[in-house]
C-alpha cells in the first residue's frame, strides 16, 4: 500500500493541475500547447495515483476537497487554485469525480471540455455527466448540496452545533468561574468540546462562523472565549494545520483572556469608558494570563502555548502593542491566528459600555488599515477568505430593492455570498435564503449587492434569521 502522504500529494497535484489547466482553457483553445502540456502533467499524476492506490475520488465537501474521507492538504502557494476550482465545481453541481483505471490525455479532454461548456449552462452537471457517460476511465457525482430542510441529516447536525455552541459558552463559564476563586481546572472538558468544533468546522464551518455572529453583552466574555477559539479554528483550517494542531489551537485561544480573572468584576462591567488608569489595568490582562495559567494544577506543553498566546495576543505582529517588550520578535503563529480573531470578535460584539457593535465590513476595514502594522497582510489574506469581503451578519440592499443579512459565504466568489431576504422589493417582511452567485440563462448575475447597510439603523435581531 502507498503511503498516505503519498496519495495526498498527488491529490493536491491533480488539484492544482485541473485549476491551472482550466484557468489556461478560459483564456486558450483546449487544444492549445500549454493547455495540452497541463494536461499531460495531470495524466501522469492520475496515472500514477492509480497505479499505488487503485481507483480513487476526489470530493468536494463544503469549500474543502477530500480524497477519499481525509481533507486534501495543500501550501499556501496553491490557496487560490483550491478556493477557484472549488467554485467551479459548486457552479456546476459538481460533486465528486471518480478515477476508476488508467486515463488517455483524451479522456481528460473530453471532461475538459463538457467543464468549460457546463459553465453558462442551466443544467451544468448534466452535460458534464452526459459527456464522460462512455467512457470506463472516468465518472462523476453531484455535489451534495446539504439542502436545510427540516428533519434533513443538515439541519439535525446544525441543532447539534447550535447545542454544542451554548455548551460551550456555559464551559466558558464555568471554567472562569474557577479559575476566580483558585479551584484546579481540568482541560479535558474543554479538550472534548474543543475536538467537538474541530469535527464541525470541516462539516459546516460557515453555519458555525454564523454562529459566533450571535452576539449576547451581558455575557460578553464567555461568548468571546468560545467565538475567537470558533474564528482561530476556521482559520486554522484555512492554513492546513492537522486535527491534532487545531485541537491545540482552539484550546489555546479558548484560555486566551484568562488573565481577565484576575481584574475587578466591577470594571469588567463598567457602562461607562475607560480612564486610562483603568484602561492600563485592564491591559494588564496579558501579563495576568501567564500567572493564571502556570497556576492550573497541571503544566504541560499546552498550557504554556496557552501562556504564551495570552502574553502575545495584543502584541502586534511588530511588537508595538502590549505588553511593552524591549525587543521585537516573531509571534508565536497560535498568537497571530488569535490576536485577528479576538480583534474581529471584540469590534463586531456590543459591550456593556457600547451597546452598539461594528457592522462586519467596518471591522475589516479596520483590520486592513492595521495590515503589515499591527496585522501580518498574509495570515489578514486568509482570514478575509474566509469571512468574505460582505461577512455573516452584513446587512446589504440588492439591486432587485431587497434587503438581506449575509449568512453565507462563497468559496471562489467572496464578493457574491449568500443572502438571507429580509425584506422585498415591496417592503414586506420575508425570511428566505438566495445565492447571489446565481446566474441567468444568458450569464448575467440574477442578484447584486448595490450597498452595505448599518443594522443598528433598523433594529434586527440577527438570531432570528441567523439561527
Amino acid at each position: 500500500m502507498p503511503e498516505k502522504d503519498d496519495i495526498q500529494s498527488f491529490s493536491t497535484d491533480i488539484i492544482n493541475s485541473l485549476a491551472i489547466i482550466l484557468r489556461t482553457a478560459e483564456l486558450h483553445d483546449s487544444s492549445n500547447a500549454a493547455v495540452i502540456s497541463q494536461m499531460e502533467k495531470m495524466v501522469s499524476y492520475i496515472n500514477q495515483a492509480i497505479s499505488d492506490a487503485g481507483s480513487f475520488r476526489i470530493t468536494l465537501v463544503g469549500d474543502f476537497f477530500f480524497e477519499n474521507n481525509a481533507r486534501i492538504k495543500y501550501p499556501l502557494k496553491y490557496h487560490l487554485h483550491f478556493d477557484l476550482l472549488a467554485a467551479k465545481f459548486k457552479q456546476r453541481n459538481l460533486g465528486s469525480i471518480i478515477f476508476k483505471d488508467d486515463i488517455a490525455l483524451e479522456d481528460i479532454k473530453t471532461f475538459l471540455d463538457a467543464f468549460i461548456a457546463a459553465g453558462n449552462s442551466e443544467t451544468p452537471f448534466e452535460i458534464i455527466h452526459d459527456a464522460v457517460s462512455n467512457l470506463a476511465t472516468l465518472d462523476v457525482e453531484t455535489l451534495k448540496t446539504g439542502m436545510k430542510e427540516e428533519g434533513s441529516a443538515p439541519e439535525q447536525l446544525r441543532r447539534v452545533i447550535k447545542k454544542t455552541y451554548f455548551s460551550a459558552v456555559s464551559l466558558s463559564k464555568g471554567v472562569m468561574d474557577k479559575m476566580k476563586t483558585k479551584e484546579g481546572v481540568s482541560l479535558k472538558k474543554t479538550r472534548r468540546i474543543v475536538q467537538t468544533l474541530v469535527d464541525f468546522i470541516s462539516e459546516d464551518e460557515q453555519f458555525l462562523i454564523g454562529m459566533t455572529a450571535i452576539k449576547n453583552y451581558d455575557e460578553y466574555t464567555y461568548h468571546h472565549s468560545v467565538n475567537v477559539s470558533i474564528l482561530a479554528l476556521a482559520l486554522g483550517q484555512r492554513l492546513g494545520l492537522n486535527k491534532k494542531e487545531l485541537t491545540e489551537l482552539g484550546i489555546v485561544a479558548f484560555f486566551h483572556d484568562s488573565g481577565k480573572v484576575e481584574l475587578p468584576s466591577g470594571l469588567l462591567n463598567k457602562t461607562s469608558s475607560f480612564s486610562d488608569e483603568e484602561f492600563a489595568l485592564v491591559k494588564k490582562h496579558s501579563t495576568f494570563g501567564v500567572k493564571t495559567l502556570l497556576h492550573l494544577k497541571d503544566i504541560d506543553p499546552l498550557v504554556i502555548r496557552s501562556a504564551i498566546t495570552a502574553f502575545e495576543h495584543h502584541l502586534n505582529c511588530d511588537c508595538s502593542g502590549y505588553p511593552r517588550v524591549k525587543m521585537s520578535f516573531a509571534l508565536d503563529i497560535y498568537s497571530e491566528i488569535i490576536s485577528i480573531a479576538d480583534r474581529y470578535d471584540a469590534m463586531t460584539s456590543a459591550r456593556v459600555y457600547r451597546n452598539k457593535a461594528l457592522p462586519p465590513d467596518t471591522a475589516l476595514g479596520i483590520l486592513l488599515k492595521d495590515s503589515g502594522s499591527k496585522i501580518g497582510p498574509v495570515m489578514l489574506n486568509f482570514f478575509i477568505m474566509m469571512v468574505g469581503i460582505f461577512p455573516i451578519g452584513t446587512l446589504v440592499f440588492l439591486n432587485t430593492k431587497e434587503l438581506g443579512l449575509v449568512c453565507e459565504g462563497n468559496a471562489g466568489f467572496i464578493d457574491r455570498p449568500k443572502v438571507r431576504i429580509i425584506v422585498d422589493g415591496n417592503g414586506l417582511k420575508k425570511n428566505y435564503l438566495v445565492d447571489l452567485s446565481e446566474r441567468t440563462s444568458d450569464g448575467q448575475f440574477k442578484k447584486s449587492i448595490i450597498k452595505r447597510l448599518d443594522p443598528n439603523m433598523y433594529d434586527i435581531n440577527l438570531a432570528e434569521y441567523l439561527m
